[in-house]
């Protein structure tokens, strides 16, 4: 909350996840590997990747001036990297109107005539699920009952507007463009917010949101600062005694991801944050 009174409240939330499909990542691994099985390869990769972006952010200025930003990255259990950029704009680069919302921020499937490439890109890294219904096994369902984590399918909007809780509702026109996506057809309102040139640029989920709202500082500052996840495990070799020790009986564990172990600038959490 310090960098906030310091620096203002953060204006953009990205997320950038690893390219299994990558090239570079292909083309290295052995007959019947998947990147998953290397996670050295692809650690390494997307430690080359990521400095791209860094400098077209932070040096080019793609999205604007930023003032101060603070990134980390993360290690999915499945091995993969990711990092998410917390970025806090120059005063006179602030979003202060819906149309520099949509100048920075897109969650629409492009034309296929007139954006080929890009709506290839949109269908390939940026539909959510599906989930709900159409695939109740989806990671993002949660609870008993299952509900719909991140709220998708989302409601059509002919332009962005602000919702009541101070969070952009993006624009998602209803114009009947339909993807067939694992055997299901979305639409708008499953497509996950992104900017048109980081996501061509660098082929692969980049997830961008704004976020400058007062409502969404404090869970993105807890988000990004995180501790490394943990469990609660029970390990009893004496089962059926009658006196039962329960100081004794539970762990303070942690897992520890393949990615860990590879070296370098590679842990399960990896902080960084900058002033500019």
């Amino acid at each position: 909350m310090a960098l906030v009174q310091d620096d203002g409240k953060p204006d953009i939330f990205l997320t950038m996840t690893c390219n299994p499909k990558n090239l570079e990542i292909l083309k290295e691994l052995l007959p019947g590997q998947i990147a998953q099985d290397r996670p050295d390869l692809v650690a390494r990769i997307f430690r080359a990747k990521l400095e791209d972006p860094k400098d077209q952010l932070f040096q080019k200025k793609i999205l604007d001036t930023v003032r101060a930003n603070i990134y980390v990255i993360e290690f999915q259990k499945r091995g993969l990297p990711h990092a998410h950029f917390l970025m806090i704009l120059r005063p006179d680069d602030k979003m202060t109107n819906l149309d520099h919302y949509d100048n920075i921020v897109c969650a629409e499937i492009h034309d296929p005539a007139k954006y080929p490439k890009m709506h290839q890109l949109v269908v390939q890294h940026m539909m959510h699920g599906p989930c709900g219904h159409l695939r109740p096994s989806n990671p993002c369902m949660q609870g008993e009952p299952k509900i719909y984590g991140f709220r998708y399918p989302k409601q059509f909007n002919d332009k962005t507007s602000q919702a009541e809780n101070s969070y952009p509702l993006y624009r998602r026109g209803n114009i009947g463009r339909d993807v067939n996506v694992r055997g299901n057809t979305l639409d708008n309102r499953w497509v996950v917010p992104y900017n048109p040139k980081l996501l061509m640029m660098f082929n692969c989920h980049i997830n961008v949101k704004a976020c400058s709202s007062i409502t969404s500082v404090k869970y993105l500052f807890k988000y990004i600062y995180k501790d490394h996840d943990k469990q609660v495990m029970h390990i009893d070799p004496n089962e059926g005694q009658s006196v039962i020790n329960e100081i004794k009986r539970f762990q303070d564990a942690r897992y520890v991801s393949p990615g860990r172990q590879c070296g370098g600038f590679l842990d399960l959490r990896f902080l960084k944050f900058n002033l500019l």
